[in-house]
């Protein structure tokens, strides 16, 4: 019995530092006044100048758009650990408030 569940107890420990992490994240060119920002369902967490996000049903590139309207620009959008290159960055980046 201690074969199955060790196993399972040691995934739970190494899957966790990659789950606070979010499944978004973002570094806005400008710290957000907010640490708690919710684009339509999503909540993004604020702290130290960068935001994340649990997966949501949007695709990716509509996520960093939501994201841009309410905090500003971004210098960094990555979704599952895969940064947007230079082109998708930019596009994102034209949502941008103001």
């Amino acid at each position: 019995m201690l074969r199955f569940f060790a196993p399972l107890a040691l995934s739970l420990v190494v899957a966790s530092p990659a789950m606070a992490e979010g499944y978004y994240s973002a570094v806005p060119t400008t710290a957000p006044a907010k640490a708690s920002i919710v684009t339509r369902s999503t909540v993004w967490k604020c702290a130290d100048g960068a935001c994340t996000a649990a997966k949501a049903g949007s695709r990716d590139a509509i996520m960093c758009e939501l994201l841009v309207r309410e905090v500003g620009p971004v210098s960094r959008f990555a979704a599952a650990g895969t940064d947007f290159d230079a082109a998708a960055l930019e596009k994102c980046n034209a949502r941008a408030k103001g």
